[in-house]
């Protein structure tokens, strides 16, 4: 069974890295989300697969025992949950702004910020004399 959920984690993060290569912003955000969604099937699945009991301390207990699943990696994921939606969103909010004031989300489109010339470019030092 451990083998068909690695396969499923290299199956959506290759679909993730696919989409994130491609030129539409859409696809990319998609692809984002997918990596975020492989990655925290990895640490989910790092905690314990099987049945196992609720990572909860009996009253009568100083410690979580051996047979109970670990807390660490499903916090951990939570975390990243709530981390992923909100550059998920964030990210929508971005190609929403820039497909109003470019009118694509084609990113081989998007030249405007090269119109304007490097703002690196070499200028002639001032003349003294």
């Amino acid at each position: 069974m451990i083998y068909v959920y690695a396969a499923t984690i290299v199956i959506v993060a290759g679909a993730g890295i696919y989409m994130i290569l491609a030129q539409n912003i859409v696809r990319i955000i998609l692809g984002v989300a997918l990596l975020a969604a492989s990655a925290n099937l990895l640490i989910f699945l790092s905690g314990r697969l099987g049945s196992v009991t609720p990572p909860i301390i009996r009253q009568d207990a100083e410690v979580l025992g051996s047979y109970a699943a670990n807390p660490l990696p499903q916090a951990l994921v939570l975390t990243a949950i709530v981390i992923g939606f909100a550059l998920t969103a964030y990210a929508v909010a971005l190609a929403v702004k820039g497909y109003k004031s470019l009118g694509t989300m084609d990113t081989s489109q998007m030249h405007d910020a090269e119109e304007l010339g490097s703002p690196f470019a070499a200028k002639s030092a001032p003349k003294q004399g």
